[in-house]
């Protein structure tokens, strides 16, 4: 399924967040959405999935416009991890995956086979299998946000949108999602949308990377390509120093934060 965002312009608050963003994201791959704070990626992200309807322009999803679809349609085909998320206090791991199956509930139906089934699933590609019946609450930050990352996929979605999805995880737990949201792609082709902060994650685990500055894109391609030391510096206003390690993988290593007397020439 071909996701395009035509000419997306967002104005919150009297200011401009976004300004005439065009972009077709790949079916099938894995695109990061990297930038300064404040760029616009979660924004974007939103606007993706109508979470955010007060934009110009338009998203459309194999040539269909999303305004178009319904809410419960589109929920068919695309979930998203938001980064602000909240369930209440007793919510076992199993009902909070369930809750990603509600759009394909008829009006008053009870759980089908499956339902049952795409749980299952969910639980077992975040190996969480063992913990279906623990309090959410009870989990530690890397099991919770396997939660709520398996209550998206119980939707089975054809698109997956996630915001930060590593955010507050140490290391370890932060390449466990990495790798299942690489599992997801890998086994269903499901087409990944994620706003990432680490530039080496979106390295690493992306098809393409989408730069966004300025309240555009900035550039836009294979992450092996555009992201480079002058990006860093033109992006991020700091240098970098880029090497490869022994699984053959180049790694961007930030070493200082640029600071403006140094563009003045004396």
């Amino acid at each position: 399924m071909n996701l395009t965002a035509e000419k997306i312009s967002v104005t919150l608050g009297g200011k401009k967040i976004l300004q005439d963003v065009s972009y077709k994201f790949q079916s099938g791959k894995r695109t990061a959405i990297i930038g300064p704070n404040g760029a616009g990626k979660s924004t974007l992200l939103k606007v993706l999935c109508l979470l955010n309807e007060k934009f110009s322009g338009a998203v459309t999803l194999n040539g269909e416009n999303l305004r178009g679809l319904g809410r419960k349609n589109l929920s068919k085909v695309m979930a998203i991890l938001p980064q602000e998320r909240d369930a209440p206090q007793d919510t076992t791991v199993r009902q909070l995956v369930s809750f990603g199956r509600f759009p394909h509930r008829k009006f008053l139906g009870g759980s089908t086979t499956e339902d049952d089934a795409a749980i299952k699933n969910a639980l077992e590609l975040t190996k969480l299998t063992d913990f279906e019946n623990r309090q959410v609450a009870s989990l530690s930050g890397g099991e919770r946000q396997r939660a709520w990352l398996a209550m998206t996929l119980a939707q089975r979605p054809k698109i997956l949108l996630l915001d930060e999805p590593t955010t507050y995880l140490d290391i370890a737990h932060q390449l466990e999602v990495m790798d299942i949201i690489a599992d997801v792609n890998k086994k269903f082709a499901t087409t990944i949308i994620m706003v990432l902060h680490d530039i080496n994650h979106a390295r690493l685990y992306s098809d393409d990377v989408l730069i966004i500055k300025d309240k555009k894109i900035y550039a836009a391609g294979e992450p092996k390509k555009i992201l480079s030391a002058q990006i860093l510096r033109e992006v991020f206003n700091v240098e970098a120093d880029i090497f490869t390690n022994a699984a053959g993988d180049q790694i961007i290593f930030p070493t200082k934060r640029r600071t403006s007397f140094e563009h003045w020439q004396i």
